[in-house]
């Protein structure tokens, strides 16, 4: 098949996670497949020439990505209208003549959008079949509707412009792709007339990427991955500093907290033993190297590549209930969860002292994640998908 590919994240570096995804997807794809893509970069980190990439395409038409500014006029319109301001404000009109100039230059048999930024150009696939791929509205209901049920009256209008917008949005695709039985579960309950085309591809990796990284543990080191722009990370680390690494630090003084990723100079409650390494290139031997992995995730959607990627290197991982949602993994066998930070600190506390259970839940977090986390067995369910798609 000849498939248009649409991509917010441009996917090299691969240094987050929906990069991660979307690499995989295009590498699986280009084994079978004819793939163009149409991808945003930002205007930092992103390398378009990346061989990485071009071998994997026969096409590739790169665009600079808008951030989604509150306070600009657009943005500000935007409360008038029934779609989400950022979808309004980060619109490009360059990326709908891309689209439209691809789709009339060859003939696609599938476009496939990733992520609801490039799902908002769906009026221009001129009605081919498409794939929203990874649709997710977790994070959204989680800001609108604490866990007690309590609604959160800003939040909850701006749930409501995105149920709406969606409402309509999925007239032109054929099928939507979640990441777990969870999100498949929320979108059902809000979307019944979609229950049926949602199927669940879940987030994975190749296990191959991961294998034989031999480095020594530093001791007592704890990792965290994942960059402050995504709010949903800083709010963990808030909690996380503020509320349990001062008591791992009462029974583990020389303890060490590392922060990857952009940090935004957003400030933490404490800086004590905290190193924030930024981008960190080689970031599997920084996982590999540490003696505890953490996802202290509070809210937001999906399955977390940075729980994935510590077990498959062999990294034990602590999470919240969030953290940990949409693994099949159980607590005390494949990772250690809780949400109480006294629990949280005892759990992280043990693996840094514990060799056996340190290496018992190292041991069965990475047959999980062989088991049922590869992208080269997933591939073959998304394969299935994309053909039923094309030929319905």
């Amino acid at each position: 098949m000849k498939i248009l590919f649409l991509s917010r994240w441009f996917p090299y570096p691969v240094n987050n996670g929906s990069k991660v995804r979307i690499y995989n997807l295009l590498r699986g794809l280009s084994r079978h497949h004819e793939v163009t893509l149409l991808s945003f970069v930002d205007q930092t980190g992103g390398r378009p020439e990346a061989s990485e990439i071009r071998n994997l395409c026969s096409d590739i038409v790169v665009l600079p990505w808008k951030e989604f500014e509150p306070g600009a006029w657009q943005a500000r319109l935007g409360f008038l209208s029934m779609k989400p301001r950022s979808v309004i404000d980060t619109f490009s009109a360059e990326m709908a003549r891309a689209i439209t100039t691809a789709i009339s230059r060859q003939k696609f048999d599938l476009v496939i959008a990733s992520q609801l930024q490039m799902a908002a150009y769906y009026p221009y696939f001129q009605g081919l079949p498409a794939l929203f791929e990874e649709l997710e509205i977790g994070l959204f209901y989680d800001r609108a509707f604490s866990p007690g049920g309590k609604i959160r009256p800003r939040h909850a209008l701006t749930w409501f412009k995105y149920r709406q917008y969606l409402s309509r949005l999925f007239n032109g695709f054929r099928s939507f792709t979640v990441v777990s039985e969870t999100e498949r579960g929320l979108v059902a309950r809000n979307f019944p007339r979609q229950k049926d085309q949602i199927e669940v591809i879940p987030n994975c990796i190749d296990v191959g990427d991961y294998a034989n990284i031999e480095i020594k543990k530093q001791a007592n080191t704890i990792v965290f991955t994942g960059p402050f722009k995504y709010r949903v990370n800083y709010e963990a680390m808030l909690w996380f500093v503020g509320e349990v690494f001062p008591v791992v630090l009462q029974h583990i003084p020389d303890a060490k907290l590392v922060i990857t990723g952009d940090h935004e100079n957003l400030p933490l409650p404490s800086d004590q033993n905290i190193t924030l390494a930024g981008y960190v290139e080689d970031i599997k031997s920084l996982i590999a190297s540490s003696t505890v992995a953490i996802a202290p995730l509070l809210s937001g959607g999906g399955t977390r590549l940075k729980i994935l990627e510590a077990m498959a290197i062999g990294t034990p991982v602590v999470a919240t209930s969030k953290g940990a949602e949409g693994l099949d993994a159980k607590t005390g066998e494949h990772l250690l969860v809780t949400d109480e930070p006294k629990m949280f600190a005892s759990h992280v506390i043990n693996l840094l002292q514990d060799r056996a259970l340190h290496e018992k839940i190292s041991i069965n977090a990475t047959a999980l994640v062989a088991e049922k986390f590869n992208w080269s067995k997933v591939m073959l369910r998304f394969f299935e998908l994309i053909k039923e798609i094309a030929n319905r």
